[in-house]
């Protein structure tokens, strides 16, 4: 039974989260997807925030009379407690995200040459989340993996949308954007995402190891130029020649190949609309592909929350309305602590101006918001009031980028830790 939300809406929002991350773990979601095992052998391979988890889930649920052993890399501190505990026959090592590191150069290097040898009779399994495209972190022959960091910490703070990210991810890397896929041959390749992206685009999840990829070179030439980026000479050569081109829609390498969605954003918003319907809110799912700037994102949230309070339309009260998404933080200032999350409810509380009524949580369903140790945060009526009393300018922490320190100061933050699955970004509006 789910707290009272008009008694408790802290711990009601809190309760429509762990709806949300429950119904996107990889326990609940992995079985009817396992194909049967094969003439030959099994080889696991992965990477992701969720990587550990998956393949914890695997290995529990794979004959034990069958053949099976492979290579997954995730996030420091994403192996689930009891698989490191006692591993089990997949190896998951860990290493950076969101800004590669030589750890997770090494997994990627291993993991290639594990496809070595694979024949018509053996399976790839191939476990892919959100994070992989920076735990998966071989740069493109020619590059350095410094060059790789300075590159991706550049897009990260540029505002760029996630599928421009990892365009142009793809084609600075060994191994993304098909590469995987096409080394497997002639195995056969099953693909189980997790997705973290709007639109649940496979090429796009984790920038695609083991699918086509429709983006081509100049895609790649043509973001880097509308943010500014600057890459190194001989990034520049291998994507103005085509000799960093990812494998296309159409190759032979991917024949036979299956892609199984096993958890998707939109169902982790019903999860928790089910969970507010069964207390008597009414749910009403924006969106699980909202993007664009955190702030004016939170902003938009709000009016539609003060017209809810204010006319009782679109909705009426009591309600929760729910969005997910990937939204993106251009950063503004150095020195800032925050993530997404945080970013969207500093403007979302700017543009409430302390509604009576209306609270609000928003975080990652990774439970890691950026790279701070809080998933995210709740905005209460008092919020702002709160702040002023504490001699803390909200708009100033907006400025710089800020968040954690501001809700942190309120003692607002969310903490969960790590969940072991990432669908992205969570938001739940009370309106009472």
């Amino acid at each position: 039974m789910s707290p009272d939300p008009k008694t408790q809406p802290r711990e009601f929002l809190r309760a429509l989260y762990d709806a949300a991350v429950a119904r996107a773990l990889p326990a609940q979601n992995t079985e009817r997807y396992l194909p049967a095992p094969p003439k030959g052998r099994t080889l696991v391979l992965g990477a992701g925030k969720a990587g550990g988890a998956m393949a914890a889930a695997v290995d529990a649920l794979w004959p034990q009379d069958a053949p099976l052993s492979g290579l997954v890399v995730t996030r420091y501190h994403h192996v689930p407690p009891a698989y490191r505990a006692m591993p089990g026959r997949i190896e998951v090592v860990e290493a950076s995200h969101p800004v590669p590191d030589a750890a997770g150069e090494r997994a990627a290097q291993r993991i290639l040459e594990l496809t070595e040898g694979l024949t018509a009779d053996d399976l790839v399994l191939c476990l892919v989340s959100g994070g992989a495209s920076a735990l998966l972190s071989l740069p493109a022959p020619g590059l350095s993996l410094e060059d790789k960091r300075a590159i991706n910490k550049a897009l990260l703070a540029s505002g760029a949308a996630i599928d421009e990210m990892n365009c142009v991810r793809k084609h600075l890397s060994a191994i993304k954007g098909g590469r995987l896929a096409a080394r497997c041959a002639p195995a056969k390749v099953v693909t189980l995402l997790i997705s973290d992206v709007p639109g649940d685009e496979p090429a796009v999840i984790g920038s695609g190891p083991t699918v086509p990829d429709p983006t081509t070179c100049a895609d790649a030439l043509r973001i880097l130029q509308r943010y500014g980026i600057d890459i190194p000479p001989v990034a520049r050569a291998g994507l103005e020649s085509g000799a960093f081109e990812t494998p296309k829609p159409g190759d032979a390498r991917f024949a036979g190949h299956q892609v199984h969605m096993i958890a998707t954003p939109q169902q982790s918003l019903e999860a928790a609309a089910a969970l507010a319907s069964a207390a008597g809110v009414q749910a009403h799912i924006l969106s699980d592909e909202i993007e664009g700037e955190s702030r004016e994102v939170g902003k938009v949230h709000a009016a539609l929350a003060r017209a809810v309070a204010h006319r009782g339309q679109p909705f009426a009260r009591p309600c929760v309305i729910l969005s997910g998404g990937e939204t993106t933080v251009t950063v503004r200032a150095k020195g800032g602590r925050g993530g997404r999350a945080g970013e969207f409810l500093l403007g979302c509380a700017i543009a409430l101006q302390g509604q009576p009524g209306v609270h609000v949580l928003a975080a990652d369903t990774d439970g890691i918001d950026g790279i701070e140790d809080n998933a995210g945060a709740v905005v209460t009526p008092d919020t702002l009031a709160r702040a002023a009393v504490a001699g803390m300018k909200t708009s100033e922490y907006l400025d710089r980028n800020d968040a954690y320190s501001f809700f942190q100061g309120l003692g607002d933050l969310v903490v969960p830790g790590p969940t072991f699955t990432n669908v992205n970004d969570f938001r739940a509006l009370l309106v009472l």
